[in-house]
């Protein structure tokens, strides 16, 4: 029962290309995240520019894509300005960043209603719950105006003891 496979270190080392088309080949990156990644392995600047360029002419390498998978990833579970900023914080131009927010059916109303009844699905019991719930969904983006105005008057569940009469 040997191994067919040499030690890691009898190997050769991969090449950029190689290396690249592999981070690929797990999931979509934007082209500033592939340029970050293989440029901590100690690639050359100016391969790795071309490289990218070489990758994105071959439609490996889509900032567009990127950002239509993040906006998939994260809709009804983040607001558009959260996806936004996640967006940004990967390097995707603003312009590929609208496209692909215009794109989606994204409406934070609808998914800041969804995500409360999946996370919480009551109204608060107390002030320390209430807080808890303000936290949670301002960390997913959502304005601190519609969080209270949710709160404020929480939608019905399916269950019993879905009307709550104005505390909270």
């Amino acid at each position: 029962m040997s191994n067919p496979r040499p030690p890691r270190a009898a190997r050769p080392p991969k090449t950029l290309k190689a290396r690249a088309i592999g981070l690929l080949a797990r999931r979509e990156h934007s082209r500033a995240e592939l340029r970050e990644r293989l440029l901590a392995t100690g690639a050359d600047r100016e391969a790795t520019e071309a490289l990218l360029d070489e990758l994105a002419a071959l439609g490996f390498l889509s900032d567009a894509r990127f950002a239509h998978a993040v906006v998939r990833q994260k809709q009804g579970a983040y607001a558009q300005r959260a996806i936004a900023d996640t967006l940004k914080q990967k390097g995707v131009t603003a312009d590929a960043a609208r496209a692909a927010l215009a794109d989606s059916p994204i409406d934070d109303a609808t998914a800041l209603v969804a995500l409360w009844r999946r996370r919480f699905g009551r109204a608060p019991a107390d002030d320390r719950e209430k807080a808890r719930q303000i936290r949670f969904l301002q960390s997913r983006g959502f304005a601190l105006s519609a969080i209270f105005r949710l709160l404020r008057d929480p939608p019905g569940t399916d269950d019993a003891g879905g009307s709550d009469d104005g505390a909270g």
